[in-house]
Formats: C-alpha cells, sequence, structure tokens
C-alpha cells in the first residue's frame, strides 16, 4: 500500500529550484532513503510531505492527507526528525518528552515507559534531566530522534539521523530502524551519506537538482556493482570520476 506519494512537486527559493517535478511513491514497510548532494532537494521534499513548506504546484499525499491542505493532519499522525534541529534549550530530555507525549495525546505512564526505553536504548539516561543547553550535540541529537518515535508513529520521516552519533549509538539506531520497518513501520530516511544508504534502506531515490532521477534496491545491485557507482553515475557532472571533493 502507497503511504506517501509525490507528484510534480516544484518549489523555488527565489532563482533556484530547490524541487523540480520530484515524483515518487513509497510503500508501507519500506525504509526508503532519499540520497543526493547537499542542495539536491531532500530536505525541502521532507518540508512539503510534513506540511513545513508549501509547494509551489505538484501534489504530495502521506497516509492519504494532502499536507498542504491540511498540514496538522499530517503531523499529527508521523514522526520528524528535521536536520540540525535541537530540544528547546529550557528543557531537559524528560521534560521534552513530557511535552511531545501531551501534544500526541499519549498517556503518562506511556510517556515514561518510553523515556526510560530510549534512554537506556540510547546511552542516556544521566541526562534526562540535563537542560538542553548544557547537553553535548550528540546528546542533542539522541533526544530528537527518541522524540519523533516517542509516539510509534507509522511513518517517520528523519534528516541525517546518525549525524553527531558515536559509533555505538550508530549501530543502535541503525538496527532499530531496521527492526522498525521489520514492524510494518515506514521510515523516509534523507542523506548524504552514501554507506548509509546502501547498509539501511530497502530502497533508495537518488534525488539531484530537485528531480528524483534514479531509484534503486542496494540489495538487487549487481555484484560488480555498487550504489555508489549508481549515485556518480547520475550525481556527477564531469566527464570522468576522479574522486576528488
Amino acid at each position: 500500500m502507497t503511504v506517501i506519494r509525490t507528484e510534480g512537486l516544484a518549489k523555488a527559493y527565489g532563482d533556484v529550484a530547490a524541487l523540480d517535478g520530484l515524483s515518487l511513491s513509497v510503500d508501507s514497510g519500506e525504509l526508503y532513503g532519499l540520497l543526493g548532494p547537499n542542495g539536491a532537494g531532500k530536505t525541502t521534499a521532507m518540508e512539503v510531505l510534513t506540511g513545513q513548506t508549501v509547494a509551489d504546484s505538484g501534489e504530495a499525499e502521506v497516509l492519504g492527507v494532502d499536507p498542504e491542505s491540511d498540514p496538522i493532519g499530517v503531523r499529527e499522525r508521523v514522526g520528524i526528525l528535521p536536520e540540525k534541529e535541537s530540544p528547546p534549550s529550557f528543557s531537559t530530555p524528560r521534560e521534552y518528552f513530557q511535552f511531545v507525549g501531551s501534544v500526541r495525546g499519549m498517556a503518562d505512564e506511556r510517556v515514561d515507559e518510553q523515556t526510560e526505553t530510549w534512554a537506556q536504548r540510547l546511552s542516556f539516561a544521566e541526562k534526562l534531566d540535563t537542560l538542553s543547553t548544557d547537553l553535548s550535540r550528540g546528546q542533542q541529537q539522541k533526544t530528537m530522534i527518541a522524540g519523533a518515535f516517542l509516539h510509534e508513529p507509522e511513518v517517520v520521516f528523519i534528516d541525517e539521523p546518525l549525524a553527531n552519533l558515536d559509533p555505538i549509538v550508530q549501530e543502535r539506531v541503525k538496527r532499530f530502524l531496521t527492526n522498525y520497518r521489520e514492524a510494518g513501520n515506514t521510515v523516509v530516511v534523507s542523506t548524504h551519506n552514501v554507506e548509509v544508504a546502501a547498509e539501511l534502506c530497502s530502497r533508495v531515490g537518488v534525488v539531484n537538482a530537485g528531480e528524483l532521477v534514479a531509484e534503486v534496491v542496494p540489495s538487487e545491485l549487481a555484484a560488480d556493482e555498487t550504489l555508489l557507482d549508481v549515485f556518480v553515475e547520475h550525481v556527477d557532472d564531469r566527464e570522468e570520476w576522479t574522486g576528488d571533493e
């Protein structure tokens, strides 16, 4: 069943086209990767799908809801981890989770259970009552990840989920995301990290200049082909790939 769909999405900021006819669909139970270079339009696409930005033209639908006409309806049903977002500076992680729980209509007991579960999962139990301003960037990222999944939504949008996390916690997050998908939920991951997309995602959409230029199932690539090969083929505009920045 298709739970996310866009058709011909376009969005410009002045003379810059962030989205230029983006069309894609994501089915229930997928861990779908939006893979592209910086400025490809990945974040803008997620902002449109979650009702944070209105497209100039085109169509979008999440769980049967149009995010332009009913942005609150979409955000009530999904989890969101924006890029470089931090919890409120005046709150502790525990207070932030209580706020998220109240907005999501969760029972206090369930919020407490989820708080303890995530604190153990991501190893920040000792930071639950520390003000956000006193947390490291990694601890803030852990808080935002937990907040996105606290109410166990069936669709979650996450932008660069592994940023600022140490290797052990990265592995725990990757394992959780895989298990979450296998439980029938849908996760959309935006990243410019080819290795993360190849390892984590069940299907990857390569985005460049606001367009979907390729779609790949990493597990179905030929033995002599990698996701990096596909990415370079569709994104790099030089005649010969050298590996230079």
